[in-house]
């Protein structure tokens, strides 16, 4: 196992242990080294230095970070962390050498070029994927690798990484969990876009992997506040609401004409929005803030609660408080491993006072790496980088693969009225099988395979964006809202008898 140099106060034994870890420094950090945070000549501008570096034999690495601009707050958060990890390492032979890129692709690309000049072997960041973008054929062509924090998939090839948590890693890890407890049916609600056509994907390719279906995906707009209509459409909220008013209304004249049981019948069903049950039993919610809220009251208010429909979410969530939401008890999203977490917040809080965005402790897990593959002989950082044992930081587990995506070893954690728990934890090494999001880009291979119902979004439209073409009649969903009579009939006695109802 590849080991990166921190020294993690009293757990650094558990931390740092694995198979070459002979070389680790084990002492604990006594003190923070205050002067290193608060040097003026750790240039935020390249203007400031000296662009005739020699190689001198030091490991140095260039960090592109956006320290002015809009995205300043971020880049300085990023920085911060960087500069605790290189605190933490104490290895002389690393050189960090910070470069702005003004939060722009112009900005960006002019940066890299002055890392490279000045002998950067290595390049963390940039943030943003414009400005990935932007620097990418200089990098690959001086053959300089990027650790970049872009979530975006579409920038990543060889020798371009992402550090950040991806959409496929995240939504195969929950689905799964989800199929080993028996859930079978997702159903998924997203916004029509980029990131919810993404999420989309992964899920039918996690799904399928697991024996298990996406039935349906209601699409929404991005900037929405008002979930009424895609749950009403995604829970065949028509279809259940009608059966509801067929079965009160054979009740109304009995309950008229002084039946007991048709009486307390009408009073349990009034209680009550519709019956019989939906066609999945888990769905996926890509949302956060007062937006997830809106729509976790959406479902109740149609009729769809857990534990019959387990509730499901990404990273996302992980920035909300659920605790006090009934509808999110019991939901469960997948998150970095906090194993370590609390070490980080704590001492980046200490030192600058403020709690630390989750993103800032990729910052910390790059440096730390870097300095693991300063120590490394081969010349090849490629192939070090993505060593499929992977690396240990503090966000747990990680790797990286050589078309540029990653694999971060999750939590699964759940939400409780006391707070969230972790209720899986991160695994604490990876399976030698690469992820199918790495070998394999094909959605079915079977003639059974059945498209998920769209709502929300022309059908071809989205097919086309989740599976690259309209596709052919014998995948796609057949809608059946009509059932036989003994059929429907079967549906209101199987509802009735779980609510306790007593048709007279």
């Amino acid at each position: 196992m590849q080991v990166l140099k921190i020294s993690l106060f009293f757990f650094i034994a558990t931390f740092l242990a694995g198979c070459s870890s002979s070389g680790t420094n084990n002492q604990p950090i006594t003190g923070y080294n205050n002067s290193l945070y608060n040097q003026e000549d750790l240039s935020d501008s390249i203007s400031l230095m000296n662009r005739d570096i020699v190689d001198d034999g030091n490991f140095r690495v260039g960090m592109l970070l956006p320290l002015s601009g809009e995205a300043a707050k971020y880049g300085q958060g990023l920085k911060n962390a960087a500069l605790m990890a290189l605190d933490d390492v104490k290895n002389d032979n690393l050189i960090l050498q910070f470069y702005d890129t003004q939060s722009s692709s112009s900005g960006a690309r002019v940066a890299a070029e002055n890392a490279i000049d000045q002998n950067a072997r290595l390049i963390i960041g940039p943030l943003m994927s414009n400005s990935v973008k932007a620097i990418k054929n200089e990098t690959t062509y001086k053959n300089v690798p990027v650790l970049a924090f872009s979530t975006d998939e579409n920038v990543l090839e060889p020798q371009v990484y992402s550090l950040g948590l991806l959409i496929d890693n995240q939504i195969n890890r929950i689905i799964t969990y989800a199929a080993e407890h028996n859930r079978s049916k997702f159903a998924l609600l997203l916004p029509d876009n980029k990131t919810g056509i993404a999420i989309a994907k992964a899920a039918i390719v996690a799904a399928q992997k697991n024996n298990a279906k996406v039935t349906r995906i209601a699409f929404y707009k991005p900037d929405t506040t008002d979930f009424t209509e895609s749950v009403k459409s995604l829970t065949d909220y028509k279809i259940r609401n009608g059966r509801l008013r067929r079965v009160k209304g054979l009740l109304a004249n009995p309950a008229k004409n002084g039946s007991v049981n048709a009486q307390k019948a009408l009073k349990r069903l009034d209680r009550i929005q519709a019956l019989g049950d939906v066609d999945f039993d888990a769905v996926l919610i890509s949302e956060s803030g007062s937006r997830l809220k809106s729509a976790f009251a959406m479902f109740g208010y149609y009729d769809v609660y857990a534990p019959k429909v387990q509730f499901l979410g990404t990273s996302v969530w992980e920035n909300t408080d659920l605790t006090k939401e009934t509808m999110a008890k019991g939901a469960w999203y997948p998150a970095l491993s906090r194993v370590h977490s609390e070490y980080f917040s704590n001492k980046y809080s200490e030192i600058f006072g403020e709690k630390p965005y989750s993103i800032f402790s990729l910052a910390y897990d790059a440096v730390a790496l870097s300095s693991s593959l300063s120590d490394k002989k081969n010349n090849n950082l490629n192939y070090d980088l993505t060593a499929p044992e992977g690396y240990v930081g503090i966000n747990g587990m990680f790797r990286l693969f050589y078309n540029g995506k990653n694999e971060h070893s999750l939590d699964i954690v759940e939400i409780t009225e006391n707070g969230d728990k972790v209720i899986n934890p991160a695994p604490k090494k990876f399976s030698k099988n690469l992820p199918d999001n790495i070998i394999n880009d094909e959605f079915f291979d079977s003639d059974d395979f059945q498209a998920p119902r769209i709502f929300g979004k022309n059908t071809n439209d989205a097919q086309i964006a989740i599976f690259g073409k309209v596709l052919d009649n014998q995948y796609q969903y057949q809608i059946n809202n009509q059932n036989s009579s003994e059929e429907e009939m079967e549906i209101i006695r199987k509802t009735l008898r779980e609510l306790n109802v007593v048709i007279p």
